[in-house]
C-alpha cells in the first residue's frame, strides 16, 4: 500500500465514520478505487486499525463525559453515569455475539465486494430519509432502547451500512432526542472497536509480516485528525436535522457502486 492511499484512506474513514455515509462502505470502495490487493483478514485488519484512530477522535471530543462514566462507575449508589455505562454495556452484546461466532464471514465482506456495499448503502438512505421526517423529542435512552440500538450496530457491520447512520436514525425513529442519540452512538461503539482491535491482534498467525506499519501509521493519523473534526460536525448537523442529504448521497454513491461492481 502507497502511503499516499493509506493517507487518503485515512481521511475517508475520519469522515465517513462520523458522518452517516458508512466508513467501511466508503473504505471498502477506496481500496477497489486504488486496486488494493490486499488479502481478507488484511484488509480487515487495517480497517480496524483506522477504526481505532477515529474511536480516539471520540475520546478526545467526548473526554469529559468519558470521564463522568468513569467516575460514576465507582460511586456505589445508583447514579446517572453508572445507569448510562449499564446501557452501553448492554448495547454492546449483539455486536460481542457476531464478533465472537461470525468472525470468518465477517472477514469474507471486506474484500471489495461492491455489490453488497451498493445495495447496503441504498439501505441506508432509504433509514436516513425516513428518520430525517421524525418528530423532534426530548426523551433519553431506555434499557430497552440500548439493546435495540446493539442489534442495530451489529447488523451495521456489514460494509456499506452506516453505523453511526442507523444507530443514530433507530434513536430518532424510537423517540430519543436527537443530540443525545448522537453522543449515546458515538460512545456505544468504543469498547467494541478496542475489543475488535485485540481479538483480530489474537487470531492473526503470521499477519505481522504482511502489515506495512509506516502506511498504518499514516492511515492512523489521517483518519484520528479528520475523525476530531468530522465528529464535531456531524453532532451540529443532527440537532439541525438534515440527514435527508446523507440520504441523497448514500443513494447516489450506492447506486454508483452497484452498477460498478456489477460491471
Amino acid at each position: 500500500m502507497s502511503y499516499i492511499e493509506a493517507i487518503v484512506l485515512g481521511i475517508i474513514q475520519g469522515l465517513t465514520e462520523f458522518l452517516p455515509i458508512s466508513s467501511s462502505g466508503h473504505l471498502e470502495i477506496g481500496k477497489a478505487f486504488f486496486g488494493n490487493q490486499a488479502g481478507a483478514q488484511e484488509s480487515l485488519f487495517f480497517t480496524i486499525v483506522l477504526h481505532v484512530a477515529t474511536a480516539l477522535s471520540t475520546i478526545v471530543v467526548f473526554r469529559k463525559d468519558i470521564l463522568d462514566l468513569i467516575k460514576g462507575l465507582f460511586v456505589i449508589k445508583s447514579n446517572e453515569s453508572a445507569e448510562f455505562s449499564f446501557k452501553i454495556i448492554l448495547s454492546m452484546i449483539p455486536a460481542i455475539f457476531v464478533g465472537l461466532f461470525l468472525q470468518d464471514q465477517i472477514e469474507l465482506l471486506f474484500a471489495q465486494n461492491l455489490v453488497l456495499v451498493g445495495a447496503m448503502l441504498c439501505l441506508t438512505a432509504i433509514i436516513l430519509f425516513w428518520a430525517d421526517k421524525a418528530k423532534k423529542t426530548d426523551k433519553i435512552v431506555s434499557s430497552k432502547n440500548a439493546f435495540v440500538l446493539g442489534v442495530v450496530q451489529a447488523i451495521a457491520i456489514l460494509p456499506g451500512i452506516s453505523r453511526s447512520g442507523s444507530t443514530i436514525a433507530t434513536a430518532v425513529l424510537l423517540g430519543i432526542d436527537r443530540e443525545k442519540a448522537a453522543r449515546f452512538s458515538f460512545l456505544m461503539v468504543l469498547p467494541l472497536i478496542f475489543g475488535s482491535m485485540a481479538k483480530t491482534l489474537l487470531d492473526a498467525e503470521g499477519l505481522s509480516d504482511k502489515i506495512e506499519f509506516p502506511s498504518l501509521l499514516l492511515g492512523f493519523v489521517a483518519a484520528f485528525f479528520s475523525g476530531i473534526v468530522a465528529c464535531k460536525w456531524m453532532i451540529t448537523l443532527v440537532k439541525k436535522s438534515q440527514l435527508k442529504y446523507f440520504s441523497l448521497y448514500c443513494l447516489v454513491v450506492g447506486g454508483i457502486a452497484l452498477i460498478y461492481g456489477l460491471l
